[in-house]
């Protein structure tokens, strides 16, 4: 075993999603163990914020990235809010290396996302229409992260096998 991913999905998606399931494949080829935890019983509380309740979604992965970290080396990966999330918790967990697709770097209503300094990865597309590319772009270059862009919007839907091979990238680069 090399090391392990959590993979993150986005708002109002499912730990079956077809990115995060594209990324797990890679991972298991590679030689990584994997998980892809289930958030959407927290993005139903939208008592909590519009997005429901992101601490929890937070506390949820430290658990999991804390238990992960203890046995071996870790790498986490979202979407959106799932992006959001894994950059929080790298800066509170050891991890070698963090794969974010359309990452939120400024979300209405929370800091700033933030993220430890470690190989980090980004696909992002051109046509964002919750992100713009332009701040993604600010973001990666400020910690010298790879960015892909990509002719897309949003949900990456027309790049599942760009993003897949990037993270493999990332994975080969640990």
């Amino acid at each position: 075993m090399k090391g392990h991913c959590i993979l993150s999905h986005g708002f109002e998606s499912g730990p079956d999603a077809t990115k995060v399931t594209a990324l797990a494949d890679v991972a298991e080829r590679l030689g990584w163990t994997h998980q892809r935890p289930d958030y959407t019983d927290l993005d139903n509380r939208r008592d909590v914020t519009p997005l429901g309740d992101v601490p929890a979604r937070i506390t949820r992965l430290l658990a999991l990235a804390q238990a992960a970290a203890a046995r071996g080396p870790v790498v986490l990966a979202g979407s959106s809010l799932g992006a959001y999330i894994s950059g929080h918790v790298s800066q509170q967990v050891p991890v070698v290396g963090l794969f974010l697709m359309a990452p939120p770097v400024l979300m209405q209503g929370a800091p700033p996302m933030q993220a430890a300094t470690v190989p980090t990865s980004i696909i992002h597309g051109w046509h964002d229409e919750l992100i713009a590319a332009q701040q993604v772009v600010d973001w990666a270059a400020l910690r010298q992260a790879r960015l892909l862009l990509v002719d897309d919007g949003h949900r990456l839907s027309d790049h599942v096998h760009a993003s897949a091979d990037a993270f493999a990238a990332l994975l080969g680069a640990l």
